[in-house]
């Protein structure tokens, strides 16, 4: 169930649902209404935030919700608003909020029925916080983290396919991170360098976007470097796997001129990494 249906959900059960109204009592030499805390029982201040998330009224709804957990917490009906406060903040784009209540949620109920959804929430937020591949990716590694735990944690959930999706997105990210910084050395001749950054990416990230590219700069880099069997096993290992790419034929085309031919080194590492290739892995 995506966030649009658990919204539709939500209202669907505030329909059917009757709030309770009790009246507060307070203390004669303390007036609780003047402190900002909102005192209404849980279960009216729940039904309120639902209903405001239906008039589309966020900010409103993770204020009732919050207001739960302030005054009985550890509850059950915390434990309700506490997801959705993670959901409220998420849909307003505090993300580093989300993630925080999030987490606190998944410290104190690990195995509740609603903790694959609010790793989910988690998940999904460090994803909305990834950056173009120039910026630091910290949040791309974060989404992997916790996206891995909703696939491997709770392998069941309806949420393992947009979090594998998610995840593939993030290594893409990654990858696309160290092909930019590879390029970088690449251009200065830095070829040692540039190598350990394109390896990362046909070792770690084999199965992203970035790896015929990753496949086509070492053999430039090796190649360059003189190191000619290498670059032979690297046009090898990317003809074999995408015999119908572009950069496969920019790398046929410069070991042509140099008198070679792509042919594989079964002992080299480019080699080895290859067979993954071939495994999908």
């Amino acid at each position: 169930m995506n966030v649009a249906a658990r919204v539709l959900l939500v209202s669907l059960l505030l329909a059917g649902t009757s709030a309770v109204v009790t009246g507060c009592n307070t203390k004669k030499d303390i007036d609780i209404t003047k402190l900002g805390v909102d005192t209404d029982p849980p279960e009216l201040l729940y039904n309120q935030g639902l209903a405001n998330i239906k008039a589309g009224n966020m900010t409103e709804a993770g204020k009732k919700f919050d207001a739960i957990n302030q005054q009985q917490p550890f509850s059950e009906w915390a434990r309700k608003a506490m997801v959705m406060s993670t959901f409220v903040k998420y849909r307003t784009g505090r993300y580093d909020d989300a993630v925080q209540t999030g987490n606190s949620y998944l410290k104190q109920y690990p195995g509740s029925e609603d903790a694959d959804y609010v790793q989910y929430l988690v998940g999904s937020s460090f994803a909305k916080q990834i950056v173009d591949v120039t910026q630091d990716q910290r949040a791309a590694q974060q989404t992997i983290e916790a996206m891995s735990k909703v696939v491997n944690n709770y392998p069941k959930s309806q949420y393992v396919s947009d979090a594998q999706e998610k995840i593939r997105f993030a290594k893409d990210q990654l990858a696309g991170k160290e092909m930019q910084v590879g390029r970088y050395y690449l251009e200065r001749k830095d070829y040692l360098a540039a190598i350990s950054r394109f390896r990362i990416v046909v070792e770690q990230y084999p199965t992203t976007n970035q790896i015929e590219e990753a496949l086509a700069r070492l053999v430039e880099a090796y190649y360059a470097m003189g190191i000619v069997p290498e670059a032979q096993t690297a046009a090898a290992v990317l003809g074999h796997n995408y015999p119908d790419s572009r950069w496969y034929k920019d790398s046929y085309q410069l070991l042509k001129k140099g008198g070679v031919d792509p042919s594989e080194n079964s002992g080299s590492w480019i080699s080895r990494a290859g067979k993954k290739l071939l495994l999908g892995t």
